[in-house]
């Protein structure tokens, strides 16, 4: 089980000459120069490393901490998501995500993140009956779609469209009003696949499809991602059960740049669609949501099994800007454990959709199966994420590779918006406002144009 990872108490030198000193409840820091000291209250986790308050640090002492790219900043308290990287271990709300992966369902995780606790039978029925009959939007809206070129990117779409909500639903926008809360999240976990399948159906130049009610959450999209109206269309559940499975898998992954985005632009009080759209934007970069595309990318850059060495080799090279892509976490140094679960289904899923044979999943395997023989990676602690297989199953069930990211926001939107409540829920909440280190010029004089 996952044990709290505490740092060690005791007096370690720091670059200024200072020393501090840990202890249960506080971190006292001793500035040697000045003979000034400070004590800064240590908050314990439930689980997982305590972190030091370091409110006051300026105040008291005159310095702000320096942390590019926030990866040893606790920049927010939450209840939501627990990670411990060198275990390799995802909790949502306390339940692990392989638990939840075998044996819940997509929307039943999300009635978890949103509520904090697993729903009863009634709970689950009217949860569910509140998502089905929130599926469809405003026809001016989905008019929007006729404005974007037909080669848009889809995020693109997607992110504009879901700014654009905010005028339609202003009369239940107030993000104080608890019920006003509760009705946007039911409104924005339903809409954005028939949003997704919309921006889907206008790069194709086909008749956009209307949700059907009587389908499960996952079938439901894929059948407005597919059907056509000259046609029946007969939604294949393997298919539907490997989109819920990455969806549950992708519901959540604590502070990452999306989420920290969408409480970032909530922080200001703006309204939800805009903070939502936010998230969709960041996700979009290929260093986040985008990674399992270049998976994709990549593997088809190599060609062949034999090929591997010598791509491995590029990537060992500094100066070749190679990448392995699908591999190594920014939080993981152990197998992240999304990518153990996936890459079972994607075993399922091309076996029976008659694609077992897939030169793509069997070249990825391979790959795996050399990489992880290599001192270089093992080294680094690069082992296969979440994105090395996602895009493979995606594939095979007939997503292009433009929607991979839009799936990725479908699933990502529920946690977007539990981070969202629970923010606005703390009475302790403060409009973000990152600071710096200043390293430009210092105070000068403006010289006339002549006298340059």
């Amino acid at each position: 089980p996952p044990t709290l990872h505490s740092p060690p108490l005791g007096r370690h030198p720091l670059n200024n000459g200072s020393v501090h000193r840990m202890t249960q409840n506080t971190f006292e820091l001793v500035d040697r120069a000045s003979d000034r000291k400070m004590s800064l209250p240590v908050r314990p986790a439930s689980i997982g490393p305590s972190v030091v308050d370091i409110s006051k640090l300026n105040k008291e002492l005159g310095v702000f901490t320096y942390d590019p790219g926030f990866g040893m900043t606790a920049a927010t308290e939450s209840r939501v998501t627990y990670i411990d990287g060198d275990a390799g271990i995802l909790l949502y709300r306390g339940y692990p995500v392989g638990q939840l992966a075998e044996k819940s369902s997509f929307m039943e995780v999300a009635y978890l993140l949103l509520h904090s606790e697993l729903p009863s039978r009634k709970q689950l029925d009217e949860f569910v009956s509140s998502i089905r009959h929130h599926t469809m939007i405003n026809e001016s809206l989905l008019r929007f779609f006729h404005g974007f070129h037909y080669d848009a990117h889809p995020m693109a779409m997607i992110s504009a469209v879901i700014a654009s909500m905010s005028a339609f639903y202003h009369d239940t926008m107030d993000i104080y009003n608890p019920r006003h809360r509760e009705i946007f999240a039911h409104r924005i976990i339903a809409k954005i696949p028939t949003i997704a399948a919309a921006a889907h159906k206008h790069s194709l130049g086909q008749p956009y499809v209307y949700p059907r009610n009587d389908l499960d959450y996952c079938s439901n999209l894929l059948h407005m991602l597919y059907a056509v109206p000259c046609e029946p269309y007969e939604v294949d559940p393997v298919a539907a059960q490997a989109l819920d499975l990455l969806f549950i898998l992708h519901a959540d992954h604590e502070q990452n740049a999306s989420t920290s985005t969408v409480r970032l632009a909530g922080s200001t009080g703006t309204n939800p669609y805009a903070a939502i759209s936010a998230g969709v934007a960041a996700l979009w970069g290929p260093a986040h949501g985008g990674a399992n595309e270049a998976v994709l990318n990549m593997l088809e850059q190599i060609g062949t099994v034999d090929n591997i060495p010598k791509f491995l080799e590029q990537v060992k090279d500094k100066s070749s800007h190679v990448r392995l892509m699908g591999f190594g976490h920014r939080v993981y140094k152990n197998f992240d454990p999304r990518a153990k679960i996936i890459r079972e289904m994607c075993h399922k899923v091309l076996a029976r959709l008659g694609r077992s044979d897939n030169p793509l999943f069997e070249l990825a395997l391979r790959l795996e199966e050399i990489a992880l023989k290599d001192e270089y990676f093992i080294e680094r602690k690069l082992y296969p994420n979440v994105d090395f297989y996602s895009g493979i199953i995606y594939s095979a069930i007939g997503i292009p590779r433009s929607m991979f990211t839009v799936m990725f926001a479908i699933a990502r939107t529920v946690g977007w918006v539990a981070h969202w409540q629970e923010m606005l829920g703390d009475p302790a909440m403060r409009i973000g406002r990152p600071r710096q280190l200043y390293t430009g010029p210092t105070q000068r004089d403006y010289l006339e144009i002549g006298r340059r």
